[in-house]
This record gives structure tokens, sequence and C-alpha cells, in this order.
């Protein structure tokens, strides 16, 4: 698959161009996200997002900054949040200005993750993954229990407590369940594979989130499944696009299906409080 196949090949004649989904993208999912849980503030040079509960992160999903102020709002930022008692992740993506930022926010402390690629996909009532037969071994998962069976699963896989993520999705699927399925693939009554997926409100998006299979299952196709019940529940609740930050293992496989790579992203970390200090740079 050539490199403009992948931009352009979003299914169906009614296909945008990549520049018009990144931009619907980015309106929807950046400028106007509203994530429960979190208060949304709009300044002149970013949108903030502060947790209502303590013991959760803040983040920052979309800044307008440049060279010549970059470093000062960064600042601003850090002591914001300081202030709040909050740590925070500002998610950078690759278009974004000035070209520099993640530099800027690494010199200032931040922790900078792998780089993941944006993928998007346009649904429609043709698309295979609509109408793929699904295993019956997958199941919807709704309650503490199971979402503890995809936590323990996922400390497996990577090496490293996943405790917050399990609190927040349990919180989630408590306050707001329709916003929220969780998938498992159960073998001999084992949790071996694990997916879930936000119907983010007031947007055309769906965003996927998981997907993590052990290491002794892959090769089974559970990958797929998970992303099939998932597109057919989307598609349901009426979302036509899919969208993932995919790592470079899942990336080939979204590709097959069609899904295209409209950017990248970088999920930068602020530094703890005690090691934050805005001034020595």
């Amino acid at each position: 698959m050539n490199d403009k196949h992948k931009e352009t090949n979003l299914n169906g004649d009614l296909a945008m161009k990549k520049n018009e989904l990144l931009a619907l993208f980015h309106q929807e999912l950046r400028l106007e996200a509203a994530t429960p849980g979190y208060t949304r503030e709009v300044t002149e040079h970013l949108v903030r997002h502060v947790a209502k509960q303590k013991n959760e992160k803040g983040f920052i999903i979309c800044s307008h900054v440049n060279a010549e102020n970059a470093s000062e709002v960064i600042d601003y930022e850090l002591d914001y949040f300081n202030n709040l008692g909050q740590e925070f992740e500002w998610k950078v993506y690759s278009y974004d200005q000035p070209h520099n930022l993640k530099s800027l926010l690494i010199h200032k402390g931040f922790d900078m993750e792998e780089k993941e690629a944006l993928m998007v996909l346009e649904l429609n009532e043709k698309h295979h993954l609509l109408t793929w037969s699904v295993s019956a071994f997958i199941r919807e998962i709704t309650n503490k229990e199971g979402i503890e069976e995809i936590i323990a699963l996922e400390n497996t896989i990577w090496g490293e407590p996943h405790n917050d993520l399990g609190e927040r999705l349990w919180k989630d699927k408590q306050n707001d369940p329709d916003s929220l399925f969780l998938y498992g693939i159960y073998d001999e009554g084992s949790l071996v594979s694990a997916a879930w997926m936000y119907i983010e409100p007031n947007s055309s998006f769906a965003s996927l989130w998981g997907g993590s299979t052990l290491p002794s299952q892959r090769g089974k196709g559970y990958y797929t499944t998970l992303l099939a019940v998932r597109a057919k529940k989307a598609y349901e609740c009426g979302r036509k696009y899919l969208t993932v930050d995919a790592r470079p293992m899942s990336r080939p496989i979204l590709e097959k299906y069609g899904f295209a790579c409209l950017a990248y992203t970088f999920g930068c970390h602020s530094p703890s409080h005690n090691s934050i200090n805005t001034k020595d740079y």
C-alpha cells in the first residue's frame, strides 16, 4: 500500500480528503471536546481539562502557541496545575506549532511517550468490519470484576501497574454506561484479549482503546474481532468515524481495514510537583 493510498483510502465514494478529515477531528475532538469528570477551560492559548477528582491527572488537548510565547505558556500551565496539586498530560500532534513544541516541553521536565499514529476510519453499512462474524468467545464487560480482569491482563502484558486506569474505567462505566463499551475474549474461562471504546459526546467519532492480547494467544485474529465488535457498536450508536492512537504493531492491521494515518501524537507528561522548577531553564 503506497503512501498516497494510505492518505486517501477512507472507504467509499463519501471519503474525505485527509486535510478535511483532520480538520473535522481537530474541531470535534480537540477544540470542542468535553470529557466527563473534567472541567473544560478555554484560554487564549489552549484548551485545558482539569480533573474534578484530586487523584486524577488533567490534560491539555489543544494549543495554539508560537515560537515567541510557547515557553511562557508552558511555564504558566505548570504553575497553574501545580497550584491545583494536579499533574497533567500535554497532548502534542505532529501538525502543532511551533515545530519544536515537544522539545520545549521536554526541556521543562516533561516525559514524552512513544510516538503513535492518529488513525481514522470512515464507517458505512458496506464496510466489512460491520459484516464480520464475531466469535462466540467474545463478551461485553459491564461489571467491576470484568474490568479488574482487564487490568490484570494489561499488567501482565505491559509489566507495569494500571490501577488508575481500572478506577477510571469503572467510574466512567458507572457514570455514563452508554458512552463506554468494553469487550473481552476468553479462552477456557480466562481473559486473553481485551479492548474498549468511548462514544465521544457531541461528535462524529468513537475512540478505540486497548486491543491487548497475551503473547501466547496472538495470531488468532483476536485484534480484528475486537475491532469488528467495536465498529458495529459505534455504527449502531450513530458514529461515522473510528479513531485510534496506534502503536507500530497495530498500525499495519488498521491500515488493512481502511484506517488512514492523519498525523502523529505524543503524550507529554508533566514533571511531578516536587520536581517542577519553571524558572530554571
